[in-house]
């Protein structure tokens, strides 16, 4: 009997491919990573992203039947329902998983597609820059708002969200250069220790 191939995660370092890279980890699975370089979108081994997907940017992950998965915000709900029992997604179905995708909705166009006029947006004006480093922070606030006392953004189980928000907070600092508001600062620090985010920056910073 055949085994089926590994996921496979196409991945840039340090970019939001780390949010399912976390989930894999987490999730202890078998997977391999294919390191894309940032500019030129050339494969580590050979060949180019636009190979693999034609939107031609990360994170792409193959699927073991040879399926092709793109955008982050999908990746991460297929990632949370693989294993129901860890809980790394609400049930199907349920309310709460309308409103799962209403906070991974917000991360994914309010928090990571904000971050434009600091990373892809050719020649932004400074105006633009200073608009969106403003309307980046009110986000940031209904973020802190929305963890308030709660260990993770559901509660106190860490899921799919909170590997997202992970990163795009650290972007968001990184980007706009302010510090996060304490809350959010505790919370990134909380994540940031656990062995699967500190394997997955430990794979991609090699």
């Amino acid at each position: 009997m055949t085994s089926l191939k590994p996921h496979v995660l196409y991945y840039m370092p340090a970019l939001c491919s780390l949010a399912p890279h976390i989930v894999l980890r987490e999730l202890a699975i078998p997977f391999e990573l294919v390191r894309v370089d940032r500019q030129s979108h050339a494969m580590e081994g050979g060949g180019a992203l636009r190979d693999v997907t034609a939107k031609d940017y990360i994170p792409v992950l193959a699927l073991p039947d040879g399926e092709i998965l793109t955008e982050t915000s999908a990746i991460l709900l297929y990632l949370g329902d693989l294993q129901p029992a860890r809980k790394l997604a609400p049930p199907p179905a349920s309310f709460a998983r309308v409103r799962f995708h209403e906070q991974l909705g917000f991360l994914s166009t309010e928090l990571h597609k904000s971050f434009a006029p600091f990373t892809i947006m050719p020649n932004p004006s400074e105006d633009s820059r200073r608009w969106a480093a403003d309307r980046l922070t009110a986000r940031v606030a209904l973020l802190d708002a929305a963890l308030g006392d709660q260990p993770y953004l559901t509660g106190g189980e860490l899921t799919v969200l909170d590997a997202y928000a992970y990163w795009a907070l650290g972007s968001y600092s990184r980007l706009v250069k302010v510090p996060l508001p304490e809350r959010l600062r505790h919370y990134v620090e909380r994540i940031a220790a656990r062995p699967s985010v500190r394997a997955a920056r430990q794979a991609e910073a090699a």
